[in-house]
């Protein structure tokens, strides 16, 4: 079962996110801030995480997640309200994967990550 960590400061987010993913066959962990998700990531890597652009040092976690050992192999997916191109181009610097748009619902996370879950 592929390992995802959803790294949002929104109780709501993270709960709505873990329910849905869940139910797509991945083992969900929650942090509600970089700092958690760094800590949680050094003791066990996940294969993908979701890091709201919101958060709080977002850009820093990113690049800190991909200078861990195995680091570039997690798929990092960056969190954005909207398409900013400026915000989506410091993610992608930062070493984020791919985007996905919020607010997500399970449509939107079942095409994405729909797929992903079986890629074990």
């Amino acid at each position: 079962m592929q390992r995802l960590m959803i790294a949002d400061d929104s109780d709501v987010v993270r709960k709505v996110g873990k329910r849905i993913l869940s139910g797509l066959n991945f083992l969900v962990s929650e942090a509600a801030n970089g700092l958690e998700a760094l800590v949680r990531c050094e003791a066990e890597l996940p294969n993908i995480i979701i890091v709201d652009a919101g958060l709080d040092g977002a850009l820093d976690l990113i690049a800190n997640i991909r200078n861990l050992p195995d680091g570039k192999t997690v798929r990092i997916y960056y969190c954005v309200v909207e398409a900013d191109l400026k915000k989506m181009m410091a993610g992608k610097r930062a070493g984020a994967d791919d985007f996905l748009l919020k607010p997500f619902d399970r449509k939107i996370l079942t095409s994405v990550f729909g797929s992903l879950s079986v890629a074990a």
